[in-house]
């Protein structure tokens, strides 16, 4: 349990971000971390996690944080950390803040609340309390930024990409690279519908 916990506030350090940018943007009004900023900050860490794992994979790169921070299944793929990285990065490089700070909260807060929720068994659809607490959570994230219609569609996509595991070619789908592209692109389709 104390593994998960970790796993948990690794995830939800990523909060400190868009967070960042939040607090500058609306209250310190400095201009010193623009979105432009954030888009760079997501680039040089998914460039890090890149190489990380270039060397984890291809190049016998053994460290304790990957024994205790990565899953069994992740020992010989991509790690959830890095996909964590893409996703966030492509959300912030699509989508302008007011869709991709609150999509990034729904992955960096959201997703470790209902990880917190599961029974940590890898199901194809979680179990309705997950769902529910994700949900919420997500929605929770998103009211302060946008109308509710809109934050309701980002949660159910979040909701969706959190709690469906679909398989491609033998490889579950995970969903730390779909929850904030999902999200965004949710609440972006939302916002252009009116």
């Amino acid at each position: 349990m104390a593994l998960e916990i970790g796993r948990r506030l690794v995830h939800a350090s990523g909060a400190v971000v868009p967070g960042a940018y939040l607090l500058d943007a609306r209250l310190l009004e400095t201009g010193v971390l623009t979105w432009s900023v954030v888009q760079g900050l997501a680039a040089v860490g998914l460039l890090v996690a890149a190489t990380l794992e270039v060397a984890r994979l291809y190049g016998g790169l053994e460290h304790t944080v990957y024994d205790r921070l990565t899953r069994e299944y992740e020992h010989d793929t991509v790690a959830g950390y890095a996909l964590y990285a893409l996703g966030g990065t492509i959300t912030v490089v699509a989508f302008g803040p007011t869709v991709a700070v609150p999509a990034l909260f729904m992955l960096t807060l959201g997703d470790p609340i209902s990880g917190l929720l599961s029974t940590g068994g890898l199901r194809p659809i979680a179990r309705p309390r997950v769902l529910v607490g994700m949900f919420l959570a997500c929605l929770f994230f998103a009211l302060p930024f946008v109308p509710p219609p809109i934050a309701v569609a980002g949660a159910l996509a979040a909701t969706v990409a959190d709690g469906v595991k679909p398989t491609l070619r033998g490889y579950v789908v995970d969903d730390n690279l779909t929850i904030p592209l999902l999200a965004a692109a949710a609440m972006q389709a939302a916002l252009s519908l009116g």
